[in-house]
This record gives structure tokens, C-alpha cells and sequence, in this order.
């Protein structure tokens, strides 16, 4: 199994980057190979100004490219912001998921080839909503829009999702668990 670790958060202090690492670490330990990117190391403008026409990949975008092409599993780890995830993933995915990579159009179809197929999934999310809120009253916006509408449009359909919420109250003992609990999700895949 080669496990492709993407964070997402902006910030290279965030609890998101521990549990990027934690969930590489335990990919390690399953003697899985792993890769982790780290988002926010990345240098690439995250508007897609031209739409589709003419963007050329800066050369982390290219990189970003061959590593999920190698995966056979892509975790990202992000957090809910404004009920889905942060502009720096948001951006990476509209550069990177594009025409020709990810899907591609055929003129006597109505719906894209998905070129992401035999791949799985696991979205690793943090927030600070509680799970019930977010699920019935947000309607899991979020999860909806990475698991249909990324993932499963470009032929990812296995996507398991891990939301730990009420982000701000966990005290530092139920933090260090959920690095133990993430590092043993990843042993296990």
C-alpha cells in the first residue's frame, strides 16, 4: 500500500500537522511506503484564474501530481472552516484535480471519464462544531463536497471520514489520544 498523506491546514504549527504526522507514523509502522505534503510548504498560486485554459503547473503542483498518481491511498487532514475546508486546499485542489489528470471530458458523453479509479480515501478532519450539529444542521457540507464532489467525481468512491470535533475543548490528555487513536487508523489500513 503507498499512503499519500496531504495536509492541509496553512499553518506548519497547527494540530492538523500533528495529526499528519502521527497517521505517517503509523503508515511507517505498518511498513507501508508514505509520502507527506505538507500544503502550506508548497509554492503555487491557489486561484485557477484562466479556469481550465491554459494553466501551467508550478513544478510542486507537477510533484503533487506524480505522488498521487503513485498512491494507492491519499488521506488529507484538514480542518472545518466555514463549513468545508480552507482556501490553501480548496486552491490546491482546483490547480491540482484537473482536466486530463483527474477526469477527463468525452464530446458524446454527458458526465467525465473518472481517471483517479482503484484509489481509496480517508478524510481526517478536525473541528469545532459538535459532530451531531454538524451532520444535521450543516448537513456534513463538508465531507459532502470532498467525498462527491472531488473525490468520487474523479473515481476515488472508497472514502472513509474521521472527524474529531468540539476541537477547542479537548484538553491536552484527549488531544495526545486522538494522535494515538490516528496513528493506529493508519496501522491498520
Amino acid at each position: 500500500m503507498k499512503t499519500l498523506i496531504i495536509n492541509g491546514h496553512p499553518n506548519k504549527n497547527s494540530y492538523c500537522s500533528q495529526l499528519a504526522a502521527a497517521y505517517y507514523s503509523g503508515a511507517q509502522k505498518r511498513n507501508s511506503e508514505a509520502h507527506l505534503l505538507h500544503l502550506y510548504e508548497l509554492h503555487f498560486d491557489v486561484s485557477l484564474k484562466d479556469g481550465y485554459s491554459g494553466n501551467l503547473l508550478e513544478p510542486d503542483l507537477l510533484r503533487a501530481q506524480e505522488l498521487i498518481t503513485w498512491s494507492d491511498h491519499i488521506v488529507f487532514v484538514y480542518p472545518t472552516w466555514w463549513w468545508t475546508m480552507p482556501a490553501l486546499l480548496k486552491g490546491f485542489i482546483d490547480r491540482v484535480f484537473v482536466p486530463g489528470f483527474a477526469f477527463k471530458y468525452e464530446s458524446d458523453k454527458p458526465l467525465p471519464e473518472k481517471l483517479l479509479k482503484h484509489k481509496t480515501a480517508t478524510l481526517l478532519v478536525t473541528m469545532d462544531s459538535p459532530k451531531w450539529y454538524y451532520r444535521w444542521w450543516m448537513k456534513n457540507a463538508g465531507h459532502w463536497v470532498m467525498k462527491q464532489g472531488v473525490l468520487a467525481f474523479c473515481g476515488i468512491n472508497k472514502t472513509k471520514v474521521v472527524t474529531i470535533d468540539q476541537i477547542r475543548k479537548l484538553t491536552p490528555q484527549q488531544r495526545h489520544r486522538w494522535i494515538e487513536k490516528v496513528e493506529a487508523i493508519a496501522m491498520q489500513r
